[in-house]
């Protein structure tokens, strides 16, 4: 298990790299990011972010959400991919969103999962983002270098890694925290080649001790 002293140094340090911690998706209504979260599933948020404008132009509320053809919303997402399924889940999810939550989006764990296409790493976005709720985003990025770094098991498997970050994490911090985890590894820890050469966090991370003892 991480120090405390370590997973503060960790956060603080993460803190002065990226002050904002914001997520990286651009929306302008709650749906708008839980919409832009189910499209970003396995796709880049720079390109979520290019296909959406175009998107809530064309289907500016929830209600012409609920109203739309999936086969439509499919062509505007299209560059997403597995648009078709994800259209699906827009129009049902909007659907929903109206018949039993009056068009709002709510603000559980267990009502936002149950919606289409909405598991729980939406819903902690959701969470934390909106409601502004202790939040614990395991995306690739949060999983890969939070096991790099020693503040979990190494596990793929983003139950047991939200649960081990639940340990070690303030609630204050999670939600700002998994941001960050995303812009960190887009510029430093990348997936494939790391740049652990002069990486601020080498003191603190575990993979950088077993390779350089």
């Amino acid at each position: 298990m991480k120090s405390k002293a370590a997973v503060k140094r960790i956060i603080e340090t993460l803190k002065g790299i990226y002050p904002e911690g914001l997520c990286s998706l651009q929306y302008e209504k709650d749906y708008e990011l839980l919409f832009a979260v189910r499209l970003s599933a396995q796709c880049t948020d720079a390109r979520v972010n290019q296909v959406t404008p175009a998107l809530f132009a064309r289907f500016p509320t929830l209600e012409s959400f609920a109203e739309a053809d999936p086969e439509e919303v499919g062509r505007y997402i299209h560059s997403c991919g597995f648009y078709n399924g994800k259209a699906r889940d827009l129009v049902a999810c909007a659907q929903k969103l109206l018949s039993d939550h009056g068009g709002r989006v709510p603000g559980t764990m267990e009502e936002l999962t149950a919606l289409p296409g909405v598991g729980r790493k939406t819903a902690n976005l959701i969470l934390g983002d909106v409601y502004k709720q202790p939040a614990y985003v395991c995306d690739t990025h949060c999983i890969r270098i939070t096991g790099r770094l020693g503040l979990t098991d190494g596990s793929k498997d983003p139950v047991q890694v939200e649960r081990q970050l639940r340990e070690v994490l303030p609630p204050k911090e999670s939600s700002d925290f998994c941001h960050r985890m995303v812009l960190f590894g887009r510029d430093t820890c990348v997936a494939r080649s790391p740049k652990c050469a002069g990486c601020p966090l080498q003191k603190d991370c575990d993979t950088w001790k077993k390779e350089h003892r």
